[in-house]
């Protein structure tokens, strides 16, 4: 049985974004040379970036258990997460942490909730 390494997992999903986005850089130079508009301009254009999907997730936490543990959970089992009631859940987006924010009830529907911002994660120069 193989062990996954989460950070190598996290490290290999910084090199397939980092590699989308200088895929995309491409795309925007080529785009440019075509159409002899300015760099800014073509980095501007909502048509190219606008409409990449990406895969959002919200971590409320995380568990480690044994697989005897993990097969003896049933229905009403209870999993503890390595979070507490209150504190700030990850916002990921292709498997990169980019903000914090807490659980909050929707508004105009209140049988869901959703997630208010409250920190934006900088981006880490790579170099």
């Amino acid at each position: 049985m193989s062990k996954t390494n989460p950070e190598a997992d996290l490290e290999a999903s910084d090199d397939q974004l980092n590699r989308a986005i200088e895929e995309l850089r491409g795309v925007l130079q080529e785009e440019e040379q075509r159409a002899g508009t300015p760099a800014r301009e073509a980095a501007t254009n909502p048509g190219v970036i606008l409409n990449i999907p990406v895969d959002v997730q919200i971590v409320l936490g995380s568990a480690e258990m044994q697989v005897s543990d993990l097969m003896a959970l049933q229905k009403g089992s209870t999993v503890a997460l390595n979070r507490r009631i209150g504190e700030p859940v990850d916002v990921v987006v292709n498997g990169r942490r980019i903000a914090r924010g807490e659980i909050t009830v929707l508004e105009n529907d209140p049988s869901r909730f959703g997630i208010r911002l409250t920190e934006i994660v900088t981006a880490k120069k790579s170099g």
